[in-house]
């Protein structure tokens, strides 16, 4: 199955709890070209429900969100 992106950067915030996961999210994007993607890999599960509030109040476009025992993966598209 084809994702439809591409991974331009990755953040590892494992073993960081909010909101750093999203504060570190903010900072790489700074950095990213508008279209770019970020994956970022957190372990806190509070990061499920920051991330999705972050994006749609940031506007930056959060694709895909996956899950493995104890891992929490986020796919966020530069939008701006």
């Amino acid at each position: 199955m084809a994702i439809g992106y591409t991974v331009d950067e990755r953040l590892d915030c494992k073993g960081l709890n909010c909101p750093l996961p999203v504060i570190k999210t903010k900072k790489a994007l700074e950095k990213l070209a508008v279209g770019q993607v970020l994956e970022m890999v957190a372990t806190d599960p509070g990061s499920k429900s920051d991330m999705a509030a972050w994006s749609k109040s940031t506007g930056h476009e959060l694709l895909e969100t996956k899950e493995e025992p104890g891992l929490f993966m986020f796919y966020v598209r530069k939008t701006k």
